[in-house]
């Protein structure tokens, strides 16, 4: 439908329009957002807004602006909206341009629900307290409702067919014994409750008898707890004398030969956008479009235990306010985040996405045995981050860019483990095979965290392919009389059916995105090649509902022809889907990839089975990918970064100067939660 037929709210006033049509929607549109969709019929009072963002538009509609300075792309957003009285879920596209809603889908519930809402959240603990079933197994462990705190959790879709169509979340009980004692410490194990949220009732209670609550502390923060300080740690202080090399204009960072814009969404969180090296596209976008959490233990309270962090809570609405100096060290550039919240006001986070340069060793050096000439040059990164809380775990997302032109993205992970009552042996003596006793009678259940990075790719335009690279074993032969040689076999992925593809250590298997048009002065197609860590896929079973409904987490790549309604990974409603969507879609039309405008869905993560050591906090653990350009140059092009300044290069590592060099190197600002 074009603006022309749509009817506008009476008396709009059109906000102000950021310059580029990629910004971030600013407080002034949503607010002009929340006036639109308050206009509808169906804007009672019970309606709340699950979701707000920028409607993007189509990649080709900005390349076309970019190049001709025409008119700018209309200003689109959109809106997701729960009625918390009757489960209506509506998605819908407003035109804030033109003041007016321009569709409206209405959602049955069949192929997923919205996002859940923090104020659905809040209804769990009261509708589960008034339940007479609740109470009544509570009190069976001696519990009351006052004793304990409840943890609500998405469902899942099982094929319950009292669930069909209905909002529904589970719920764990763990007790608190005073207001600063850290509940996790004490899960109420064997006891869930499947609540509905819109009817306020408790479907069913699932009641396993047996389990001890363990009496262990979780209070990391109790001085007691911690010990004495820690001594001897002297201060490390990050300066930049003459300030950061970057330079900011909005949300558009330049910075060493990278140009590029930043934004941030209530879904994605942190978005990188038009990444270009030396005038030289990249990458046109790239997010975390999806991470799920699947847990192991089969328990018939806890089978249900997978968590989309993105698509079913919206981890970018928990995204943390930074403090300089607790979570931001050095020479640092803030960038607030605008989100709405529930009843589609402006909610601004102060500090949410940090970024700062990162001194980062030697870039390169040689000592010439022949000529005597010896050059060292300091390679330093850019760093663009944010952190999230969802429920037990902190997420930092740090996004890397390199003086040589390489890209990297790395997820932190820390905070403390979702735990449960350890069962103890086995009747044949073993350990529980399905979670960690990390404390006396403590458990830690096994599980994943798999990210869904979503990579649209413009390596030097719009014209690419993407090639899977082995190195291969080649036998002795007579062209190989010593058999020492070995070569690479390149096999492009030539459409989207047969895109799915697993990483491998044993071939240093590696995917080369590599354009079809442009070639290096020796004839070379240039490329980036993304570099992947070799961790476990998902590890359900292939027939399991969360096989079904993560799809993107069973491989390590999945490649699309781009298309801009494929934003995520595990589809658009996640909440409840029953599964096939995201990925297994995306790819049913077999679209051909060779020299076509490709979008790379790259799954990495961790494999968890808890120790000791990440109880009661959890101390950072690390998971990456990296983006290097392969022949996207003629030579290195990094011989134009400047000698460092002598006085910080002295020879011989004594007095003032080794010290410079030493608070300087390899500083890794981690954000730790403070």
């Amino acid at each position: 439908m074009s603006i022309t037929d749509i009817q506008s709210v009476a008396g709009y006033a059109v906000p102000p329009a950021p310059q580029h049509p990629l910004s971030s929607l600013t407080a002034a549109e949503i607010a002009a957002i929340r006036t639109i969709v308050l206009s509808l019929p169906e804007a009672t009072t019970t309606l709340r807004f699950a979701y707000v963002g920028l409607e993007e538009p189509t990649k080709s509609e900005v390349l076309v602006w970019e190049a001709t300075g025409g008119p700018r792309p209309e200003r689109r957003a959109r809106v997701q909206l729960l009625d918390m009285a009757t489960s209506l879920s509506i998605d819908a596209i407003v035109s804030i341009d033109a003041g007016a809603v321009v569709s409206t889908t209405v959602l049955d519930g069949s192929q997923g629900q919205l996002p859940i809402l923090d104020a659905e959240f809040e209804e769990v603990g009261l509708i589960a307290n008034a339940d007479a079933g609740w109470v009544a197994a509570l009190a069976a462990r001696g519990l009351t409702i006052d004793d304990v705190v409840l943890v609500p959790l998405s469902a899942g879709h099982y094929g319950y067919p009292q669930e069909e169509g209905r909002r529904i979340l589970r719920t764990f009980a763990f007790r608190q014994d005073h207001p600063a004692d850290h509940p996790w410490a004490h899960p109420v194990d064997g006891l869930t409750a499947y609540i509905d949220t819109a009817a306020r009732s408790v479907l069913e209670i699932v009641d396993t008898p047996g389990f001890d609550i363990p009496a262990t502390s979780g209070n990391y923060d109790d001085p007691e707890l911690q010990g004495a300080p820690l001594e001897g740690l002297t201060p490390i202080v990050i300066t930049q004398p003459e300030g950061a090399s970057f330079a900011v204009d909005g949300e558009r960072v330049t910075w060493g030969q990278w140009d590029l814009r930043i934004g941030f969404d209530t879904r994605e969180g942190l978005v990188l956008r038009q990444l270009s090296f030396a005038g030289r596209p990249v990458m046109y976008r790239g997010s975390i479009s999806e991470m799920v959490v699947p847990y192991a233990d089969p328990a018939p309270n806890r089978f249900w235990q997978n968590y989309f962090d993105t698509g079913e809570y919206l981890f970018g609405r928990y995204t943390n306010e930074l403090s300089l100096g607790c979570d931001c060290v050095g020479e640092i550039r803030y960038f607030d985040a605008v989100l709405a919240d529930e009843l589609g006001m402006p909610r601004t986070v102060r500090n949410g996405v940090c970024m700062h340069e990162e001194d980062f060793g030697t870039l390169w050096k040689h000592t010439d045995i022949f000529t005597g000439a010896s050059e060292v040059r300091r390679s330093r990164r850019l760093v663009i981050s944010f952190f999230t809380t969802v429920g037990n775990y902190d997420y930092g997302f740090y996004w890397y860019l390199y003086l040589d032109g390489t890209i990297e993205c790395e997820a932190k992970l820390t905070g403390i483990l979702f735990t449960s009552a350890y069962p103890g042996l086995q009747e044949d003596g073993s350990p529980y095979p399905y979670a960690s006793e990390v404390a006396p009678g403590l458990g830690a259940p096994y599980h994943q965290h798999l990210f869904s990075a979503r990579l649209d790719m413009t390596v030097d335009g719009v014209a690419n392919v993407v090639n899977e690279i082995d190195a291969v074993r080649l036998p002795i032969s007579p062209g190989n009389p010593a058999g020492n040689a070995f070569t690479k076999q390149v096999t492009p992925i030539v459409s989207e059916a047969v895109s799915g593809r697993v990483a491998d250590g044993a071939r240093n298997r590696v995917w080369q995105i590599a354009s079809t048009e442009a070639t290096t002065a020796m004839g070379q197609p240039t490329s980036y090649v993304l570099f992947p860590t070799e961790t476990p896929t998902l590890l359900a079973d292939d027939a399991s509902s969360i096989a079904s409904r993560a799809a993107f987490a069973t491989k390590n790549l999945f490649v699309t022809k781009y298309d801009p309604s494929e934003r995520y990974a595990a589809g658009d409603f996640v909440n409840q889907h029953p599964g096939g969507g995201g990925i297994p879609a995306f790819i049913a039309g077999d679209e051909p990839l060779i020299g076509e405008d490709v979008v790379l869905w790259h799954t990495f993560g961790l494999t968890h089975f808890p120790r000791n050591e990440d109880w009661p906090v959890m101390p950072m653990d690390y998971a990456k990918f990296t983006l290097k350009p392969y022949n996207f140059f003629d030579r290195s092009p990094v011989l134009n970064v400047p000698a460092p300044a002598m006085d910080h290069c002295a020879p011989g590592g004594h007095g003032d100067h080794a010290h410079a060099e030493h608070t300087g190197h390899g500083h890794h600002d981690d954000h730790a939660a403070h």
